[in-house]
């Protein structure tokens, strides 16, 4: 919430909680995007929407919000990950041949790997804070290190067809938790009280 104010009039803006969309978009895409790997669903090129549309440009917004309530940890977790789903996307059109057959044959896995990595990194360091934020969102933060872990080692060919397993499940179950954590956010808010629990903090690092 912030105020402008003037010498004759105070107009009072307020920035509403976009976690539930932002959490909703993360329910989404991986929702769609676990079907693929968990076989249920085959190829990528119906994912490429719902990660352009709901993984990157849903939890972008989100960003954007809650940097207008000086959010510093949801704007960074939002952003990180929203930008994360357009390089997704933009892997998936170079690996579908939108950019030619040259830059998809030329395309090296490994270095996909190394941003797995990165953001792995990323994802750790996002959880500590998470801790201090709720449970339910320190579970996502956990199924989400799961998820890069699984996908780091999956594609540097590391006990393949088990991390690829591990990483697809970590993402099927981090939807549904998502899920309820979107839900969470905007049925609490409606009903002004907690209808939805979503664990208070664990009050370690604060």
């Amino acid at each position: 919430m912030s105020d402008i104010s003037s010498s004759n009039a105070k107009i009072t803006v307020i920035t509403a909680n976009p976690s539930a969309i932002g959490l909703f978009g993360l329910a989404m895409v991986t929702l769609v995007a676990s079907s693929q790997k968990l076989g249920w669903t085959e190829g990528t090129a119906l994912i490429i929407p719902w990660a352009i549309f709901l993984g990157a440009a849903a939890q972008l917004y989100a960003c954007f919000n809650d940097a207008k309530l000086n959010n510093v940890f949801g704007a960074t977790a939002f952003g990180g990950y929203a930008f994360f789903w357009f390089g997704v996307a933009a892997t998936w059109l170079i690996q579908n041949g939108v950019f030619g057959e040259t830059i998809m044959q030329t395309a090296d896995i490994k270095q996909l790997g190394f941003a797995f990595i990165g953001y792995l990194i990323f994802t750790i360091y996002m959880t500590i804070g998470a801790m201090e934020t709720s449970k339910v969102l320190f579970i996502i933060f956990v199924l989400i290190d799961c998820l890069f872990l699984g996908l780091s080692l999956s594609t540097f060919g590391i006990l393949k067809e088990f991390f690829h397993g591990f990483a697809a499940y970590s993402e099927f179950i981090l939807s549904l938790v998502s899920f309820y954590g979107s839900a969470a956010a905007v049925l609490n808010g409606h009903f002004g009280k907690e209808f939805l629990p979503v664990g208070k903090p664990f009050g370690i690092l604060k």
